[in-house]
């Protein structure tokens, strides 16, 4: 083999013109083979992009028995010139001068043969599904949305912000925790009254891992102004539907001297810029994935980037579906934590804009959540989407120490005095919102399912991998 940088596949069919008449450097794995006695077709992917590169090789320059083992999966070195493709739906391809096999893929063994797989069954084999067109696109574009985050925030002068991933309290006051130990499970420790004492655990009082960042984000805020979270989350449900993960990434942005009117406006900028970020960058996958499994994605992620979300109190909200003559699976009246259906309903079907309600009944939302003057609803705020209901959660949060603990109270919550101190000492109007990042690569993947948008999912009775 010569000297010769490697170029991505990417790279070739994003600029031809700049490689045809040149010697190139090719490595990937094999999609498909085809030919005659002459000649044979490879169809060579790198992971770069969605399409592959053909490989023409002339049996005359590389003799067919060498290629005895270059089948579907097998990985090769590949040197030769770029040329303008003869073919249809391919600006230039590689004639090949030699090639080198990195590692075969038995026939009788490989699982990713070309032939349609469902995604259950790939779920079974999540260690090599990423090698799938599906997964790849999928995969490129969970990282685009990952960027546009991390370059959203950071162009608006917020900050990055780590909180912990084991935490002694629950956020949302909903339990359903992964406990973190170090006691022996077989021998567990017990006090007087018969309970574990974690006094001889690791912290010294029980532990668990995170199902938010976003009280520690809340401290980050009241410092530096503005900052965002960005990382993993678990809770311990035993949920088996398709928009639920026990291991899951959340993005929570909270913000000092923010109203719930500046909570609303942000939280539309950014899903606008995710979306649009995906849009530009990422047109190929999307395109594939639309043609494969969602005819309508590209139309819907329009939709959302296009138009302004329409801002709704509950209650309104509420007013709107009981008097739609609609029949709901699930009941309507005020009080209610709304369901999928009924926030789809919203945005589908009535208004034709995303939403986003507000001002929900204090009962059904967290403690942290500003009162209103009513007495009866909190500063909350659901931006809802079409297809997948609630993507993001937020409210403007309440700054008053009284208020604050009396609400603690009123709900039993004990032990945070560390966040209280905050409403103690230079408190300030703050808001925050939550986006469950599967969520959002979901939506714009247009994918059924949120395992499959994660590389290796994490649900009840499923760890492997």
């Amino acid at each position: 083999m010569k000297d010769i940088k490697r170029t991505t596949v990417k790279a070739l069919l994003s600029d031809p013109d700049k490689y045809i008449g040149s010697e190139v450097d090719v490595k990937g794995w094999v999609r498909t083979r085809r030919g005659n006695k002459n000649v044979a077709f490879i169809a060579l992917n790198d992971g770069s992009s969605i399409k592959n590169v053909q490989i023409v090789v002339d049996f005359a320059k590389i003799p067919e028995e060498s290629l005895k083992e270059v089948t579907t999966g097998a990985s090769l070195h590949v040197q030769g010139s770029a040329v303008a493709s003869q073919g249809k739906g391919q600006a230039i391809e590689i004639q090949a001068d030699e090639i080198e096999i990195y590692g075969t893929a038995s026939v009788a063994d490989y699982p990713l043969q070309k032939k349609g797989h469902t995604l259950e069954f790939l779920r079974e084999i999540a260690h090599l599904r990423p090698r799938t067109n599906t997964f790849g696109a999928v995969l490129r574009i969970r990282h685009s949305l990952a960027y546009a985050i991390h370059k959203f925030f950071n162009d608006k002068g917020f900050y990055y912000f780590h909180t912990p991933l084991i935490t002694a309290s629950d956020c949302e006051g909903a339990g359903a925790q992964f406990q973190v130990t170090t006691l022996p499970l077989e021998d567990l420790p017990k006090g007087e009254d018969g309970m574990v004492d974690y006094s001889q655990d690791f912290f010294g009082k029980m532990a668990s891992l995170t199902v938010s960042g976003q009280l520690e984000g809340e401290l980050g805020a009241t410092a530096l102004g503005c900052i965002y979270t960005f990382g993993p989350t678990f809770r311990a449900e035993n949920s088996n539907t398709p928009r639920h993960l026990s291991e899951f990434w959340m993005i929570e942005p909270e913000m000092a001297f923010y109203e719930i009117e500046d909570n609303m406006d942000l939280a539309e900028e950014f899903v606008k810029y995710c979306i649009s970020y995906a849009l530009e960058h990422n047109r190929d996958d999307i395109e594939f994935l639309a043609e494969h499994f969602d005819k309508g994605l590209v139309d819907r992620l329009n939709f959302v980037v296009e138009n302004d979300f329409v801002r709704l109190p509950y209650t309104e909200g509420v007013k709107i579906l009981e008097e739609s003559g609609k029949k709901f699976e699930f009941p309507v009246y005020w009080g209610v934590d709304l369901a999928s259906e009924h926030e789809r309903f919203l945005v589908e079907e009535h208004f034709k804009k995303p939403v986003i309600l507000t001002d929900y009944p204090k009962e059904i939302k967290a403690f942290y959540m500003k009162l209103n003057d009513d007495g009866k609803t909190v500063r909350a705020m659901d931006v809802l989407f079409p297809k997948i209901g609630e993507i993001i959660g937020g409210s403007q949060r309440e700054e008053d120490y009284g208020k604050l603990k009396q609400r603690m109270e009123e709900l039993g919550l004990a032990g945070m005095d560390w966040y209280l101190d905050t409403r103690k000492f230079g408190s300030v109007p703050h808001s925050g919102f939550g986006l469950g990042f599967e969520r959002l690569v979901l939506f714009v993947t247009g994918m059924q399912n949120i395992r499959d948008v994660i590389p290796f999912p994490r649900y009840p009775n499923n760890c492997d991998f």
